[in-house]
C-alpha cells in the first residue's frame, strides 16, 4: 500500500526535491506551502505521514503539530520535523509539542527516507512494503497477493486492504469505526455494516483452506484476527 506523505514545506525547491525521493521510495507525495492549505490537506484526507517545515508564511509549524495533537482526528498522525533550528532547545520544544522525530536542514535525501520508513513501520504498518505471514496465511503488499500455503486467494482490492489491517494488528480487537478509518479512509462515510459485508466476503474467500478461522468476531467490540 503506498503512503500518502503531506509535505508542508514553504521552499518550492526543497518541497519537490523531497517528493521526488518520495515518489522514487514508492510512496505518494501531497504538497502544502503553507500552514492553512496543509490543514485543508489534512481535513480532507488524513494523510499517513506528515513532514513538517517549522518556518512557515502563515503560521509556524510548530503552532500546527500543536493543534493536531490536540485534535481526536489526527492526535496520532506521525510528524517528522524538518528545520534549520540545530540547538538543542528547539529539539526539546519540538518532541515537547508531540512530533515524532527532527530533521536539520540541510538533510541528506536518503537519511530523509530511512527516517521516513521508520517511522512508518512503527505507525502504520500497512504502509510498509513488508510480506506479512499469520498460520500459513501469507500477504505481500507489493505484489498485491494473497497465498494460502501453496494456494492463491483471490480478494477484491477492499478484502484485501482489509485483510492487509487486520494481519499488521494480530490478536487486536479492532472496532468496526476504526476498521472503516483504515481501509475506507476516515473522509469516506458509509455505514458500520459495511464492514460486516466485507468480512463476510473475506470469510468465504479463506474458507476453502481453513484460514477463515482467523478471522474472529468479538460480540460488542468488533473483529479480531488470531495470531495463529
Amino acid at each position: 500500500m503506498n503512503a500518502r506523505i503531506l509535505i508542508v514545506e514553504d521552499e518550492p525547491a526543497i518541497a519537490e526535491l523531497i517528493a521526488v525521493n518520495l515518489r522514487h521510495a514508492g510512496y505518494t507525495p501531497v504538497q502544502a506551502h503553507d500552514a492553512a492549505s496543509a490543514r485543508q490537506q489534512i481535513d480532507s484526507a488524513l494523510p499517513d505521514l506528515l513532514l513538517l517545515d517549522w518556518m512557515l508564511p502563515d503560521s509556524p509549524g510548530i503552532e500546527l503539530a500543536r493543534r493536531l495533537r490536540a485534535d481526536v482526528r489526527t492526535r496520532e498522525l506521525p510528524i517528522i520535523m524538518l528545520t534549520a533550528r540545530a540547538q538543542e532547545g528547539d529539539k526539546l520544544t519540538g518532541f515537547e509539542i508531540g512530533a515524532d522525530d527532527y530533521i536539520t536542514k540541510p538533510f541528506s535525501p536518503r537519511e530523509l527516507m530511512a527516517r521516513v520508513k521508520a517511522m512508518l513501520r512503527r505507525a502504520s504498518p500497512m504502509a510498509a512494503d513488508e510480506a506479512i505471514a499469520i498460520g500459513g496465511l501469507r500477504l505481500d503488499p507489493v505484489t498485491f497477493r494473497v497465498t494460502a500455503g501453496v494456494d492463491p486467494v483471490s480478494l477484491s482490492p477492499t478484502e484485501f486492504r482489509l485483510l492487509h489491517y487486520l494481519m499488521t494488528q494480530p490478536d487486536r480487537v479492532l472496532s468496526r469505526a476504526r476498521l472503516l478509518d483504515a481501509v475506507w479512509g476516515d473522509h469516506v462515510f458509509i455505514e458500520e455494516r459495511t464492514v460486516d459485508v466485507h468480512i463476510r466476503r473475506l470469510r468465504l474467500a479463506l474458507q476453502p483452506t481453513g484460514h477463515d478461522r482467523l478471522v474472529e468476531t468479538v460480540r460488542g467490540g468488533g473483529y479480531r484476527m488470531l495470531p495463529a
